[in-house]
């Protein structure tokens, strides 16, 4: 169901004008099912990004800089920077020029520096490209979440938010497989070029089928003031401050073990080998969140999800850390327990992370662009810090990043207990 006018508040003194066909009053071309699909696709495009370049890296460094390969790894951070900027600025320039502009023009940018990418002779051009082609794919990141709040409200806004961010916490488990897949066929060179391809597809399918969500009378100039203004309104609201929080807590535990599963697959348990293949069978077996959650959420509300998954998860880390500290498990069985817990963390994101990000738009309708940059850039930025004081913390056993889940998953819980009952 498409949001009525009274999910999106007009702004005080001003009136639809005559010849104005955007906005929630206009009749989409395409249903939820098509809608979810296309920006899972744009979604998937930003993930794949910076996962399908790890294989890539020691070629880059072969290619450009024999002589200091490490600082090949300034590939990933030059577009993690250019896209954490992007994410400040993306929303409100969403709410000042439109939700198609901004998607649209960013996905140009990114396709641009990504040909860029691919002719570069030299490591501070492909940084260069990188930088700029992150900052392009905060357009359809952050002014995407808008848009789905401009069409959709309440639990269906939970569903389709749920289908989308699933893909982006899915698509790092499968794009290493992928990235070298395509270095094996062209070369470093060609996981660029496989960007251009995913995002002219995007961008075609995009513009084919999605109107402006946000007619102009709706939309808030680009003034300095207002973006300090709004920015105080966002995190002056006690329940979005909450909802930060929490998904600041999930995205931490989530990227420590994205950055320390490869570690504890081959030096814990020896299967660095197969590390691919477990990771994407775990990312399959956690896909099946995405839909229990659209479920669900309608039965059930997206507080009351987000609360359940945190507890549940909670006291599932809690049962595994101190499995492992009494050294209850030998092996080969320790493998599994361990394999099953990380697969629980990826079902955890499925069933909290669309939530939450909707929970935080439903306070905040009428400044749902400059909401999503916000809550994503602190949220990101934060989640960065606690996945690399788990990540440094690795003995050789998954006993730092049990401990670490545990704790963001139980405070999880105790903050969204805070929130008030009944919500979404």
């Amino acid at each position: 169901m498409t949001a009525t006018p009274e999910s999106a508040p007009e702004t005080a003194g001003q009136s639809p004008t005559p010849d104005d066909h955007s906005g929630p009053n206009a009749r989409p071309t395409l249903g939820m099912a098509e809608f979810a699909a296309m920006l899972a696709l744009l979604f998937a495009v930003v993930a794949f990004s910076i996962d399908a370049m790890l294989p890539a890296l020691p070629d880059i460094a072969r290619t450009l800089i024999p002589e200091a390969a490490n600082r090949a790894q300034l590939v990933l951070a030059s577009f993690v920077l250019g896209m954490g900027l992007g994410t400040f600025i993306t929303g409100p320039l969403s709410d000042a020029l439109g939700r198609r502009t901004v998607i649209a023009g960013g996905i140009v940018i990114y396709i641009a520096a990504a040909v860029a990418a691919s002719m570069a002779h030299s490591l501070e051009m492909l940084l260069v490209a990188r930088f700029v082609q992150g900052f392009g794919s905060a357009g359809p990141r952050i002014a995407g979440l808008a848009l789905v709040r401009d069409m959709y409200a309440g639990r269906e806004m939970a569903r389709v938010t749920s289908i989308v961010m699933i893909v982006f916490v899915m698509i790092p488990a499968f794009a290493p497989s992928i990235g070298q897949l395509i270095i094996g066929f062209s070369g470093w060179r060609g996981v660029f070029w496989s960007f251009v391809v995913f995002g002219l597809i995007g961008l075609v399918w995009f513009l084919a089928r999605q109107p402006e969500t946000l007619p102009k009378n709706r939309r808030r100039p680009l003034r300095l003031g207002l973006l300090v203004s709004g920015t105080r309104e966002v995190f002056s609201n006690p329940n979005i401050r909450i909802y930060t929080a929490v998904l600041t807590l999930g995205f931490g535990q989530m990227y420590a073990l994205l950055s320390s599963a490869q570690q504890i697959f081959a030096d814990t348990f020896g299967r660095g080998e197969s590390f691919p293949q477990w990771f994407m069978l775990m990312a399959i077996l956690a896909g099946g969140a995405a839909g229990a959650n659209a479920v669900l959420v309608v039965r059930l509300g997206m507080r009351r999800m987000v609360l359940g998954a945190y507890g549940l998860q909670a006291l599932i880390s809690t049962a595994m850390l101190g499995a492992f500290l009494l050294g209850l498990l030998a092996h080969p069985l320790a493998f599994y327990v361990f394999f099953a817990w990380a697969v629980s963390l990826f079902f955890m994101a499925g069933l909290t992370f669309g939530n939450l990000n909707a929970l935080c738009l439903q306070h905040a309708s009428h400044i749902a662009g400059l909401t999503a940059s916000a809550v994503s850039a602190v949220a990101t930025v934060l989640a960065a810090f606690i996945a690399a004081l788990v990540g440094q913390s690795f003995d050789g056993t998954p006993i730092p990043l049990a401990i670490g889940a545990t704790i963001c998953s139980g405070l999880a819980f105790l903050l969204m207990t805070r929130t008030l009952e009944g919500e979404g």
